[in-house]
């Protein structure tokens, strides 16, 4: 179960980046059978259409979080949101493991703590960079390549 709590950590933390990110991996993996969620209440995630309509999502996501009329992350919507998918994304983590509760708080805590520390990690680079879009492009890069890895350990 600590292995579960982790990754679910670390999938929050995906979604405290990119906000859809989470939930389109663990629909994905859910669909492709590496995540069993048919007995739990987010057996929608593994459904045919699901694993699309959140990648959908995410990469409109991942268009609009480069226009400047994007408002930040912090803001109470969007932070509640990362939060929100974050639990559900940790608690599919840990609906595999019998412990979707315990999941579902990990994961709202790794959207917490996702949320805040790629923000500052961004605001650095951009700062280094001299602009945002190639510290942008590197945190899409990194979240995608985190949420990869915690579907295929999970």
């Amino acid at each position: 179960m600590t292995t579960a709590l982790i990754l679910a950590v670390l999938i929050g933390a995906v979604a405290g980046s990119r906000t859809m990110l989470g939930p389109a991996a663990v629909s994905w993996a859910a669909y492709g059978g590496w995540l069993d969620l048919s007995g739990s209440w987010l057996f929608f995630l593994g459904h045919p259409v699901s694993p699309w309509v959140f990648t959908a999502m995410a990469v409109g996501e991942l268009v609009t979080d480069k226009l400047p009329s994007t408002p930040s992350r912090k803001r109470p919507f969007p932070f509640a949101s990362r939060i929100a998918s974050g639990a559900i994304a940790g608690s599919a983590i840990g609906a595999n493991a019998e412990a979707w509760v315990p999941g579902l708080l990990a994961g709202g805590l790794g959207a917490v703590a996702g949320t805040l520390l790629f923000y500052e990690a961004r605001q650095r680079m951009a700062a280094a960079f001299g602009r945002d879009r190639p510290a942008a492009l590197i945190e899409d890069a990194v979240a995608l390549t985190v949420a990869l890895l915690v579907v295929a350990a999970a």
